[in-house]
């Protein structure tokens, strides 16, 4: 059975390769994050076929504009119909408010539920040396829980952040906050180029509400047994 928890990455470029992966899980993933490189590639048809798959979609474009242009992008991307969608959280409460106050107009016009959206915090690739590098001045421990608080505070629905900070987060922000975070290894796999990384158990224990997964699912031997691993390293932490 599959668990809505489990968000498997769509890292690929073309339908044929989207295919064959949805299709070789088939029951056991519900859930499929499009990101950059597939909707530039490919654009909505990837998002009309998981629908037709009845497959929820995590879009993760991670919109990050002036609020009017972001507001107009969540505007055109709630009438794809993803479950979530991303934007940078260091955009500003102005251009999340915006793309809030989209989001919900969008749906009430369409008649449809509108998507929840998501705010970057920092991405998973950060380490503190990189960090450093662009000019952080507070650790980024601290940058994410202030992004988070001020998402909430805009009327957001949850953020992306690394599983190493989403216990602060669920105790800053509540049980309702959604918290999705990548850089997911399982017990089995290696940590490639995240440098944040978690196992799905400690993710979870530590309060994320939904977990993405790519390359150790979609590159394995048998993808469908990988996926089965996970879910077993999952099932002990309740939903």
């Amino acid at each position: 059975m599959a668990d809505d928890r489990l968000i498997v990455a769509l890292d690929v470029s073309t339908m044929d390769a989207v295919k064959e992966i949805v299709l070789s899980l088939g029951d056991s993933v519900s859930f499929y994050k499009v990101g950059m490189e597939l909707f530039y590639a490919e654009g909505a048809k990837t998002i009309r076929f998981l629908q037709e798959q009845n497959k929820q979609i995590f879009l993760d474009l991670k919109l990050h504009d002036i609020p009017n242009t972001v507001a107009h992008g969540v505007s055109s991307l709630t009438r794809l119909g993803a479950s979530l969608i991303t934007l940078h959280g260091q955009g500003g409460p102005v251009m999340m408010k915006a793309a809030v106050e989209a989001a919900r107009e969008s749906g009430e016009t369409l008649g449809v539920e509108r998507p929840k959206l998501l705010a970057i915090t920092a991405l998973t690739s950060f380490d503190d040396e990189s960090w450093t590098a662009i000019g952080g001045q507070l650790p980024i421990s601290d940058q994410v829980i202030r992004l988070a608080k001020l998402a909430k505070e805009c009327g957001m629905d949850g953020v992306v952040c690394s599983a190493l900070e989403a216990k602060m987060i669920r105790e800053a922000c509540g049980d309702d906050f959604l918290i999705v975070t990548p850089g997911i290894r399982p017990s089995f796999a290696t940590t490639d180029d995240q440098k944040r990384v978690a196992t799905p158990a400690s993710a979870l224990q530590d309060g994320a509400s939904r977990l993405v997964i790519g390359r150790p699912i979609t590159q394995a031997e048998n993808p469908r047994e990988a996926v089965r691993l996970i879910i077993e390293e999952m099932e002990n932490v309740s939903k």
